[in-house]
């Protein structure tokens, strides 16, 4: 008697614990679906990069010869309605997802369990820690690509970071712990200023996720050509993991997450665009003018800045 509900009870943990893994297989799935082609239409837009000069890539100082260019196109008005949509589908189904998620069953998935842990902080602050560590690398080491990289990809996610906040302090929305994951509705304008627990939407962790994925795979494709489909899904399914790991946290809903990635990707994407459409911006010329020198004191060493003020 016992030993049969026993093994009733082992198949059913069984079969949640699959089941947990098969929804979570499907939202990254559905992410990547809805980041990738995006991607591959800004790629197909991008210019062609300059020769390698020691394996990196070099891009020579260019000059703003398109002035005037559009910073949003007609192709960005339906990757908007993608992720409009995508986001709407996901409320009615915030709710059930954050359960399963979050219930004891789930918390003993492996994956999750072992996946979730660092994911986070790879986003934030872990994106800012890389993307200036790429900037100050590519600076001191005189390689222009990775500096370039560093910096983009850094102001992708500060754009990013600054969209979100300003959602979450307007939304006001609740975050899922806060009402035992039964009210996903509970919005309360300007009640996300200032208070944490109504800070929910968008996912400010998705957000930095995807808006460095974003700018890192639109400058891979112009420094290293070829090799989109190898940079595209490791940093896009990075992304999408550390949306699925706010959920198993029950710090966001589905649709926070859902709109966090939809703000970083349209963030990275941006940032890169019009940076290499107007290299003469006055941020590029700014920041990607720093210079070091040494001092001559005990091998110190001091940060020039070259303010662009014409």
């Amino acid at each position: 008697m016992f030993r049969g509900t026993l093994v009733a009870q082992n198949r059913s943990n069984s079969i949640q614990s699959t089941h947990t893994s098969t929804i979570c297989s499907r939202l990254l799935v559905a992410f990547l679906v809805s980041v990738t082609p995006l991607q591959i239409i800004a790629a197909q837009q991008t210019s062609a990069p300059s020769p390698l000069v020691g394996g990196l890539p070099s891009f020579a100082p260019a000059v703003d010869t398109v002035k005037g260019a559009p910073l949003f196109t007609g192709r960005d008005a339906i990757r908007a309605v993608g992720f409009a949509g995508l986001t709407v589908a996901m409320f009615p189904l915030d709710r059930s997802i954050a359960r399963r998620l979050t219930n004891e069953r789930s918390k003993a998935n492996r994956f999750l369990n072992g996946a979730s842990k660092g994911v986070e902080y790879i986003a934030d602050p872990g994106s800012i820690v890389i993307g200036t560590s790429l900037y100050l690398i590519g600076r001191f080491t005189d390689h222009p690509g990775i500096e370039d990289l560093g910096w983009h990809g850094t102001e992708a996610v500060l754009v990013g970071a600054g969209t979100a906040w300003m959602l979450k302090g307007l939304t006001g929305r609740a975050r899922p712990f806060v009402t035992g994951d039964t009210t996903a509705r509970d919005f309360k304008f300007g009640g996300g200023f200032g208070n944490a627990d109504r800070q929910s939407f968008p996912s400010g962790h998705t957000t930095a996720a995807f808006a460095a994925a974003s700018a890192v795979v639109s400058e891979a494709e112009r420094g290293w050509p070829g090799h989109f489909w190898l940079v595209a899904p490791a940093m896009y399914g990075g992304a999408a993991l550390v949306g699925v790991s706010r959920m198993y946290h029950d710090k966001h809903w589905a649709s926070d997450v859902a709109l966090g990635a939809a703000i970083g990707t349209f963030s990275g994407l941006k940032v890169v665009r019009y940076a290499h459409a107007h290299p003469q911006n006055f941020l590029d010329r700014a920041v990607l003018r720093v210079e070091a020198s040494p001092t001559g004191t005990g091998g110190a060493m001091m940060l020039t800045v070259a303010l662009p003020l014409n």
